[in-house]
C-alpha cells in the first residue's frame, strides 16, 4: 500500500516500541482573551464542552484523571504507553511553579512517557520553553499550538487576541530547542476563500512544525460565531463532505511533506454541533480521503514549494 501522505500514528510507531493513547487532562486552565487580559469571550468559534470526555474533568486532579484515563483505554491493549494531552483552553497560561507541578504530576504515573501541550503562541516564554527542552531529553514532549489561520485579518475576526508573526516566532522558539511542535488550523473561517486556504499551506510548510490537525469549520451552539451565522448566513461557506475532501486534498498536496498529519476532521458532539453534520465518523471521513487520494492519484507534497 503506498502511504499518500504522513500519518502521525505512523511516525509515533517509529519512536515508541508499544502503542501509545493520548489521554486528556482538564486542569482547570483560562485563556488570556477570557479572562480580560487580552479580551473576553473567547474565541468565537469556540465552545470547549466540545474537547473533554467524561472523565476529564477540572474538578478531579490530575493523577485522578491520568488513572481514570487509562483505565478507560486499558481494557482495548494489554500493553500501550501514554501520553498526558492537556487539551482545553490554554495549558501553559500559569505561573512556571504551578505548571511545572501539574506536568510533573501526570509524569510520575507510569507508563506516562510523555505529554502534549494544547496552548496559544502568545502564552509562552523563554523560561517555560526551556523548562520544556529539559524535559524533552528525558520524555516526549511535544507543545501543540493553535493557528487557526495565517491570515491577520481573519485572526482579528475571530478575537484570537495575537497575529500570525506571533505564531511564528513561538513556533521557531519551540522547534530551536528541540522541542516537538504541533499546529492547528481550521479551512473554512468567514471570509477566506479557497486561495486564502491553500495559502495557509504553504505558509505552514515553511516552519519546523511536526505535526498538523487540519479541522473544518464546525458551527457551535454557545458560541459567537453561532450568533453571526445566524445573523450573517452569507458570510460563510459551510462545504459538503465532497467539497471539504478535495479541499483538503488539495491542502496536502501543498503542505511539506515532512510534517506528520494528525487528523483531518473534528467531531463536536451531536447536541452542540450547528453545521456541517456530515454523518461521518473521524475514521469514516480518512478512509475518504485516502480514497481520493488514490483516485486522484496525488500525495502530501506533490505541489511543495522549498
Amino acid at each position: 500500500m503506498i502511504n499518500r501522505y504522513l500519518n502521525y500514528n505512523q511516525v509515533l510507531k517509529t519512536e515508541f516500541a508499544e502503542r501509545v493513547q493520548k489521554i486528556s487532562i482538564n486542569a482547570g486552565f483560562t485563556c488570556p482573551n477570557r479572562d480580560g487580559s487580552k479580551g473576553t469571550g473567547g474565541c468565537t468559534y469556540c465552545n470547549n464542552q466540545t474537547f473533554s470526555p467524561e472523565y476529564c474533568k477540572p474538578t478531579k486532579s490530575v493523577s485522578q484523571q491520568v488513572e481514570e484515563g487509562i483505565v478507560f483505554f486499558h481494557h482495548k491493549y494489554k500493553t500501550q504507553f501514554y501520553l498526558a494531552y492537556f487539551q482545553s483552553y490554554t495549558n501553559t497560561y500559569n505561573s512556571i511553579d504551578k505548571l511545572k507541578a501539574i506536568y510533573n504530576e501526570a509524569l510520575a504515573y507510569p507508563n506516562v512517557v510523555g505529554l502534549v501541550v494544547g496552548t496559544r503562541p502568545d502564552c509562552v516564554n523563554d523560561e517555560l520553553l526551556n523548562y520544556f527542552a529539559e524535559l524533552a531529553k528525558k520524555y516526549y514532549v511535544l507543545i501543540e499550538y493553535g493557528i487557526e489561520s495565517t491570515n491577520d485579518e481573519t485572526l482579528k475576526f475571530i478575537n484570537r487576541g495575537h497575529d500570525f508573526a506571533c505564531a511564528e516566532n513561538a513556533i521557531i522558539e519551540t522547534a530551536k530547542r528541540g522541542i516537538k511542535t504541533g499546529a492547528h488550523i481550521i479551512l473554512g473561517l468567514p471570509g477566506e476563500t479557497r486561495q486564502t486556504i491553500l495559502l495557509h499551506a504553504a505558509r505552514l510548510s515553511k516552519l519546523p512544525i511536526n505535526t498538523l490537525k487540519i479541522h473544518q469549520l464546525q458551527l457551535v451552539r454557545g458560541t459567537k460565531m453561532a450568533q453571526q451565522f445566524t445573523e450573517h448566513p452569507e458570510w460563510f461557506h459551510l462545504y459538503t463532505a465532497e467539497e471539504y475532501i478535495d479541499l483538503a486534498i488539495d491542502f496536502l498536496e501543498i503542505m511539506n511533506p515532512k510534517i506528520a498529519i494528525e487528523r483531518f476532521v473534528s467531531q463536536s458532539p451531536k447536541e452542540l454541533l450547528i453545521a456541517p453534520d456530515w454523518g461521518l465518523k473521524n475514521f469514516e471521513f480518512t478512509a475518504k480521503i485516502e480514497k481520493r487520494l488514490k483516485e486522484r492519484n496525488t500525495w502530501q507534497g506533490k505541489n511543495f514549494v522549498q
